[in-house]
């Protein structure tokens, strides 16, 4: 005649149960802890090949969409990050992302650099007018910037313009720098000039 598990069984099989569970859970963390171990590395030697081979683009690992096009410095806050090709959230889970839309850095135009207020631009509240920035390109070629000041824009009512005969770096973050859930509308901004062409006049429209 059959009989019914007992509890014992049950309990058993529970137990079981949650013991995979765990390992699960205990694998998937590991694996993302890996991730974020790994990737700066790979994004390191990526940047180092990339400057070997006079500027090519070249992929941390081989499925990326993205790539070091930049290393960008803020000597005072001793921030030395690898900025990415593209600003799309996959790019800014590594660092800083170039967006695609503007102009080259070392070129005419706005070069637009972003990133997120709680991990790599978060340094951005601390900078002030007169901080120097550094951009570092694939080709080797090494461009100075002056901060000009910093502004909080409402990026549902103001764009970007790209275009423009003066060189301009300006790197953005979500704001405020505190905010308990991401994805408002306002913007942290800051402008910053070439070194050689910095002026009080052009350091005015970044004033808050």
């Amino acid at each position: 005649m059959y009989r019914l598990p007992g509890l014992d069984h049950w309990r058993g099989l529970l137990a079981l149960c949650l013991v995979l569970l765990g390992l699960q859970q205990a694998s998937a963390a590991a694996l993302i802890q890996a991730k974020a171990w790994l990737a700066p590395v790979l994004i390191e030697q990526a940047w180092k090949r990339s400057l070997n081979r006079g500027g090519a683009a070249v992929k941390p690992w081989p499925w990326a969409d993205t790539w070091p096009v930049a290393r960008l410095s803020a000597p005072a806050q001793g921030v030395e990050l690898l900025v990415l090709a593209g600003d799309s959230g996959n790019a800014l889970a590594f660092g800083p992302g170039l967006a695609l839309a503007s102009a080259r850095p070392g070129t005419a135009g706005t070069t637009v650099i972003a990133g997120h207020r709680d991990t790599h631009f978060s340094f951005l509240a601390k900078l002030v007018e007169g901080d120097l920035l550094q951009l570092e390109l694939p080709d080797g070629a090494v461009r100075r910037y002056q901060v000009g000041g910093v502004r909080v824009v409402d990026a549902a009512r103001e764009t970007i313009s790209m275009l423009g005969s003066e060189e301009t770096l300006l790197l953005v973050t979500c704001y405020p720098f505190d905010a308990l859930w991401a994805g408002g509308g306002l913007r942290y901004t800051v402008g910053a000039l070439p070194l050689a062409s910095v002026s009080c006049s052009s350091c005015d429209r970044w004033s808050l």
